[in-house]
């Protein structure tokens, strides 16, 4: 599946209006005509441009295109009166097109045309693509976004948004969000379906992202989205209850964040496990060494859960007001036995839902990308959102 339907009639919309025609054939009926699009020896073209063939009065038998040597590939409508190259055209390469029609009569007709186009002034790329085999492994949790960093600011949203595709094993609607000119995040309404496989596709090679700068080249991205497993962690009860394939398999002691200033406030929400670590050194947020309230703990068997600085982690310390009392500085303590066993049994993406306290996770605070309704959500999509397509 694709996020952005409607390409195709965007394409056509935006084609170059020049043409090249020819009605001359090689039989005695030939009365079909060809057009191509853009025309014959025009130069400085708009890379952005798709090509397009047409047939008057018959059908394409062959449409033979070639970039600096290279085939093109393309789409021929039902009935072959057109063809459209499936991708826009590349900066600073020369065209070379061949079509042949066939005549009802039973004659043909045979066109070529060769034109360029301008060249790009730089070439952005992706600079961070998650999920990663790296950072995540490549099976990941239900509530696992795809998310993008461009190494360059992309102006032209709708261009690079219409050329990112994802497919997924089983029906999935969802939609693209820009956060800024380099960062877009794609969810889908609802939780990913368990068990999932998923590939992403960015087909980023000459597409155009701002004035003068094109894609430098292709992404392709498989992962598997593994069972469900969602926590919820109430700060008024100071449980966590765990939740697998819609079963409670855990219901873990907590405490949380004690409160009195903002920052000590567990963020209510919707998180998702961004990083295990089994070692973490943490420190105060706002006070160094020396200073009044500065802190640095080393704490095991960790789950982040945010960019503020939020974990779930075993506290030996708590261990007596787990069940009963909030007294951390804003992380989910859990005992050292209960962290271990939340560290080897959670997946990246997994959800780590918050409930009970005053202060809300930011949709911008690390993954908090579940905080936006999705009519919310649609805002910041330029496509509006579709059903990803079917992987084959």
């Amino acid at each position: 599946m694709r996020a952005g339907a409607g390409a195709l009639a965007l394409l056509m919309a935006t084609g170059c209006s020049a043409t090249s025609t020819d009605q001359d054939g090689d039989g005695p009926g030939a009365k079909a005509a060809i057009t191509i699009t853009p025309m014959d020896g025009a130069r400085e073209l708009p890379p952005e441009l798709p090509i397009t063939v047409g047939a008057a009065g018959g059908a394409l038998k062959s449409v033979t295109v070639r970039a600096g040597g290279q085939p093109v590939t393309g789409i021929y409508s039902a009935d072959h009166t057109q063809w459209r190259s499936e991708r826009p055209m590349a900066p600073g390469v020369s065209y070379s097109v061949t079509a042949v029609a066939a005549a009802p009569g039973g004659g043909t007709v045979q066109r070529s045309s060769a034109f360029t186009t301008k060249r790009g002034t730089t070439t952005f790329g992706i600079e961070t693509l998650l999920p990663s085999k790296q950072d995540t492994g490549l099976t990941v949790g239900v509530g696992m976004p795809i998310m993008l960093t461009f190494d360059k600011k992309i102006t032209d949203r709708v261009s690079v948004e219409r050329n990112l595709f994802v497919q997924a094993s089983q029906p999935v609607e969802g939609a693209w969000h820009w956060y800024d000119d380099r960062n877009v995040v794609f969810r889908p309404k609802a939780y990913w379906p368990p068990y999932t496989k998923v590939r992403f596709t960015a087909r980023l090679s000459g597409v155009r992202g701002a004035e003068g700068m094109y894609g430098k080249q292709d992404y392709v991205r498989d992962f598997t989205i593994g069972r469900s497993q969602i926590s919820l962690a109430d700060t008024q009860t100071h449980y966590m209850k765990i939740r697998r394939d819609g079963k409670v398999i855990q219901n873990f002691p907590i405490s949380a964040g004690m409160g009195g200033v903002w920052r000590h406030y567990t963020t209510s929400g919707v998180h998702l496990a961004m990083s295990r670590e089994d070692v973490t050194v943490m420190t105060s947020p706002d006070a160094g060494p020396g200073d009044a309230g500065y802190y640095q703990t080393t704490v095991y068997d960790t789950v982040r859960i945010s960019n503020s600085g939020e974990y779930v982690h075993g506290a030996p310390w708590s261990v007596g007001d787990q069940g009963n009392s909030n007294v951390s500085h804003g992380c989910i303590n859990v005992s050292p036995s209960n962290a271990k066993w939340f560290l080897k049994n959670t997946l990246i993406g997994d959800p780590v839902i918050v409930r009970g306290t005053p202060r809300k996770l930011e949709p911008t605070n690390g993954w908090g990308h579940w905080q936006e309704s999705w009519g919310d959500w649609l805002k910041w999509s330029r496509l509006r959102g579709d059903v990803a397509q079917p992987l084959l």
